[in-house]
């Protein structure tokens, strides 16, 4: 017994014991129901899945968590890792979670575990789907690949403390070998004549290029400049010495490495076939079909997706001709760009957030700021992004615009409202706010994602008066959201005819030409795009349909008690899963 207990024992005898017996009730209570509970058990297995996807990476842990050892986590080895084909020890994990997940009463699981655990039933499930096609996956695309993100994400990497600026300069010097794992992975899927053809291996190469084309003013140098003098706690003369050191390493590694990248996916060149969908290689449909349930978040059949996109483009058409038969002079003047208020992006985001109360729940608080894509990568990235933040700190929040896409009128309003409010901003921290486990975070679906971006900005033309300066304002922004639907329908019918039913570019062409699309160019273009980056345009039209009829369908069982603030408040507290785990919670 210490010595500070002993020398009071007598004195505090009997409020000890009254003391043991509350500690005792309240103890039992708790642990009856929480650590001893199906609840406790299953949020205690939830961390360790957590803990043990989250610090597979250092990338994956640095954006995740600001400081993960006070989340008891150690930081793994600051490395890229590598890219294999082989998943077996993926696939026993997958199947060992199945089993422990399924070993839960989801009866005695509180409502907010129900979801985790159907989440969670779904993604490892759907992650053994893709058995045996491994070598469709395709870690380069000119859009979406590593070559493309990697400069960005190692660009974004925050410093929070020393250890972080220690840790970016090891990851930089990864760059080599992670690379030369993807070469091989390249080699692979070529001798199983799943290579890339070479109209997709030129636009790769041309970003590459253009990425290394002059090692003394590339872009990451004057970033870590800036990073180092914001961070603020070295001295000039050791400011200078990270800044050499990480000169000689971009220069030493990094530069090579992707010099590396275009010389062995230059040997590769004529391997591959020529630019054609999933559909015409072997297991190419039932990749598809993975894509669609592991991007998208959808279980329905392609023939069901087909016919709801059918169904949605004859109604819009049919929209815009009413909307266009009661006034002509509409697609004049949306041609014209209808002037805005304001075309500052932060001056945008502030009416937004303000004008939308009446319809979602009022944003949480949270800082955010609006930044620019730097020059030398905005022939290759999104026209908009938003960089969510660590789940331990809530910031930065931070939404990137790409001024070569030169955003204006009603446009620039839609994707400030994708990306902020009520569009991913907004979405990220108001599930924040809900507090929920951290693996909601780690695991999430870019169907419910993009498809709430997507949706908020149908619901534009009811806030058009607070942005656009004309007396039809709600009209002109109905007839633009009508236009981008219609199109985005076409591009995601055009997803599965590539990849689901087989279509060529000249198929595409015809497809497209109903539309009143006949440039060669641009048709090639799109087919190019399409054909790299499947199921993508999917998650975001695909994904605005589930959220579109799932509104229609609870405002025809409510009737009038549908409340659409409250409709949205849902939606945001369930959080980002599959369509099919919303669905069920939502009609609960």
């Amino acid at each position: 017994m210490p010595a500070f207990l002993r020398r009071y024992k007598k004195t505090f005898l009997i409020t000890a014991s009254l003391f043991l017996v509350l500690l005792s009730g309240m103890g039992i209570g708790y642990f009856s129901s929480h650590v001893w509970s199906e609840n406790g058990k299953f949020e205690t297995f939830c961390r360790e899945i957590f803990k043990k996807e989250v610090s597979e990476n250092m990338l994956t842990l640095h954006y995740s968590l600001a400081h993960p050892e006070k989340e008891g986590i150690t930081r793994p080895a600051p490395v890229l890792g590598t890219v294999s084909a082989d998943m077996s020890d993926t696939y026993k994990a997958c199947e060992n979670h199945l089993n422990k997940l399924k070993s839960f009463s989801a009866s005695r699981l509180s409502r907010e575990n129900q979801i985790t655990l159907d989440m969670l039933l779904l993604y490892f499930h759907t992650r053994l789907s893709l058995k045996g096609n491994e070598l469709l996956e395709e870690m380069l695309s000119p859009s979406l690949g590593t070559q493309a993100q990697l400069p960005v994400l190692l660009a974004e990497y925050a410093f929070y403390e020393d250890q972080d600026i220690a840790d970016y300069l090891n990851l930089l010097s990864s760059v080599k070998p992670y690379f030369q794992s993807i070469l091989e992975f390249e080699k692979q899927k070529s001798q199983a004549g799943f290579f890339m053809s070479d109209a997709t291996l030129d636009r790769i190469l041309m970003q590459c290029k253009a990425f290394i084309k002059d090692p003394d003013s590339n872009y990451m140098l004057e970033v870590f400049a800036r990073k180092l003098e914001d961070y603020g706690k070295f001295s000039p003369e050791d400011q200078k010495k990270l800044l050499d050191a990480h000169e000689k390493i971009l220069k030493s590694q990094v530069i090579p490495a992707y010099q590396r990248l275009i010389q062995g996916l230059e040997s590769l060149r004529g391997t591959g076939v020529s630019s054609r969908g999933l559909a015409h290689f072997s297991g190419g449909k039932e990749y598809y079909e993975y894509l669609l349930k592991s991007q998208v978040g959808s279980y329905a059949s392609v023939a069901d997706i087909e016919k709801r996109l059918l169904s949605q483009l004859s109604a819009d058409f049919k929209s815009m001709q009413l909307l266009l038969r009661k006034n002509s002079a509409l697609i004049e003047k949306l041609q014209q760009n209808p002037e805005i208020f304001s075309t500052d992006p932060e001056q945008i985001l502030q009416k937004l957030s303000q004008c939308i109360t009446a319809d979602f729940p009022e944003p949480p608080s949270a800082p955010y700021e609006v930044l620019y894509v730097h020059e030398s990568m905005e022939d290759y990235l999104s026209p908009a992004f938003y960089l969510t933040p660590p789940l331990d700190t809530g910031t930065p929040n931070v939404i990137y615009i790409n001024r070569s896409g030169r955003h204006s009128g009603p446009e620039l309003v839609s994707t400030l409202a994708h990306e902020g409010f009520p569009g991913h901003l907004y979405q990220t921290t108001s599930f924040a706010s809900c507090q929920p486990e951290d693996i909601r975070y780690l695991i999430s679906c870019g169907g419910y994602v993009e498809g709430w971006a997507t949706y908020v900005e149908s619901c534009l033309p009811s806030y058009a008066d607070n942005f656009i300066k004309d007396s039809d304002a709600k009209n002109l922004s109905s007839l633009y959201w009508l236009n981008r639907s219609i199109n985005l329908c076409i591009y995601s019918l055009l997803d599965i005819g590539i990849h689901e039913h087989g279509w060529n570019q000249s198929q595409t062409a015809r497809f497209l030409r109903v539309f009143g699309i006949q440039k060669t160019d641009v048709i090639q273009e799109i087919y190019q795009y399409i054909v790299e980056t499947p199921a993508n345009y999917l998650k975001y039209y695909w994904g605005y349909l589930n959220f579109l009829d799932l509104k229609e369908m609870q405002k025809e069982e409510l009737g009038e008690a549908f409340d659409l603030r409250l409709f949205h408040q849902k939606v945001l507290e369930i959080g980002p899963v599959p369509f099919p785990v919303l669905y069920k919670y939502m009609t609960q």
